[in-house]
């Protein structure tokens, strides 16, 4: 090695020892208004215990969905006239979730479906049945004469025993 290339390469390193190795580095340039941070590496988790004993089932069943059926004056006049069914239902319950349930409960396909939500707060559901399937005979299926029956008496033993 020769004195100059000593000298020089000396010269070199204490000018990198004064102003720093790194300050020659380019600047990045960003042309676009919002900044991104790279992407990095997510790694899937792999817990070391379950967070949960069971896993939950499927609460909106036929059973679950179809609550109880209707079985006012008007709901009775439906039935009759119109071929419909009223039930209450799930408040969560869509109309396809009504229309599998009374399928598979009755095994009744329904015409159509109207839905609302009363100011209780209750989803009420009106089931039109086809014409080849008589809703009279679909409701003694549901029971509703046991309900009319159970009003009835009710209704008597209210009317006899209290004091108006």
């Amino acid at each position: 090695m020769s004195p100059q290339n000593a000298t020089t390469k000396a010269q070199a390193a204490r000018k990198a020892a004064v102003k720093g190795t790194n300050s020659h580095k380019a600047k990045k340039v960003y042309t676009k208004p919002k900044f991104f941070q790279p992407k990095t590496l997510h790694l899937a988790r792999t817990p070391k215990y379950e967070r949960k004993a069971t896993a939950r089932f499927a609460t909106l069943d036929q059973y679950s969905v179809l609550k109880q059926p209707l079985n006012t004056e008007t709901a009775m006049k439906k039935i009759e006239d119109h071929n419909t069914l009223v039930f209450l239902v799930d408040v969560r319950a869509n109309k396809r979730h009504i229309k599998d349930a009374v399928k598979k409960l009755y095994d009744v396909d329904a015409a159509k479906i109207n839905t609302l939500i009363r100011p209780d707060g209750l989803k009420k559901a009106y089931i039109r049945l086809p014409a080849d399937v008589d809703a009279l005979d679909v409701a003694n299926k549901v029971s509703y004469s046991l309900c009319m029956w159970k009003m009835c008496e009710l209704f008597y033993y209210c009317k006899t025993t209290c004091v108006y």
